[in-house]
């Protein structure tokens, strides 16, 4: 076990006191953005729901419209069949007497009678005029639904950039105070430990079944991926046994507990195969320390 006061080569840094702060920031961000993304999501697909069913309406009207069409053509053909019919039987010779008809013969110059209208073809024809108004309004909706859509769309690409643009700039931060606080090499961590009230315990362990005690924890290396630089390591923690997988070189994993006023910080800083090397950072002092510090009573001093 690594004494707690020497500090071996290649010990990683700490996180600085206000990095939880900083990742709920950025988690916060990225909250911000999901919540952003999904309801332009909604909204488009609100849009795009509304579109189809004007589009349906459309066909619809289209196809009702077809039909009044052939059947006014119908009607206006059956009408001309009438006409010529009427017009060719009176064109006929007339009977010699109007007594043999019962009709008085029409006299030399006399116009024609006109057949009447049938008033279907003008209910036909209000209902074809009716049909296309429908159309064109609903033509002009589908129009102004296009128009909407295209600067919602533009509207939400412009606030996705912009949050995303913030989201970047947090995980910039983010990403240089962890890296000014994490020691990569042992002068780093000399620096390191002389900026905060921490101990520093480094550790090279190999992959097994067997706890080995690193300052304040006892760790276990279980799995070890020197390819993709990460591994798994069992951790008992006040008796308790916790276990972490796929962690990669660098990331920090944080340790709660009992007696300390902070989280342990555990930083891997070396993967080999088979083998980790790191440290753990601890607070100096523990809880116990700091309340029997703050509850003695300060020496009493006399005034000369």
């Amino acid at each position: 076990m690594p004494n707690q006061n020497s500090m071996p080569e290649n010990q990683p840094p700490s996180l600085p006191p206000n990095h939880e702060h900083n990742i709920m920031g950025w988690a916060a961000a990225a909250v911000v953005l999901a919540c952003l993304a999904i309801g332009s999501f909604l909204y488009a697909q609100h849009q795009r729901t509304q579109f189809a069913e004007m589009a349906v309406t459309n066909q619809t009207l289209n196809a009702s419209l077809t039909q009044l069409q052939e059947q006014l053509q119908s009607v206006t053909e059956r009408l001309n069949r009438r006409i010529e019919a009427e017009t060719a039987a009176k064109a006929a010779p007339a009977p010699a007497t109007a007594a043999t008809t019962g009709r008085a013969a029409r006299k030399p110059g006399e116009a024609r009678p006109v057949a009447a209208k049938d008033p279907r073809v003008d209910a036909l024809q209000g209902q074809l005029s009716d049909q296309k108004k429908a159309l064109a309004s609903t033509r002009e909706d589908l129009d102004r639904t296009r128009d909407d859509l295209g600067k919602t769309r533009d509207e939400l690409s412009g606030k996705i950039d912009s949050n995303n643009d913030e989201v970047n700039g947090t995980i910039g931060r983010t990403k240089d105070e962890l890296n000014t606080s994490i020691a990569h090499t042992h002068d780093e961590l000399v620096a390191l430990q002389k900026r905060g009230e921490k101990n520093y315990f480094e550790f090279a362990i190999n992959k097994s079944k067997q706890f080995q005690k690193v300052g304040p924890v006892s760790l276990e290396v279980r799995k070890v991926d020197f390819k993709h630089k990460s591994y798994d390591v069992d951790m008992l923690v006040d008796d308790f046994t916790l276990q972490k997988r796929k962690v990669n070189l660098y990331e920090p994993v944080w340790i709660n507990l009992t007696d300390t006023p902070e989280p342990v910080q555990l930083i891997v800083n070396k993967i080999d195969k088979d083998k980790i090397a790191g440290y753990i950072a601890a607070p100096k002092y523990r809880k116990s320390e700091l309340s029997q510090t703050a509850s003695t009573p300060a020496p009493s001093q006399t005034v000369q």
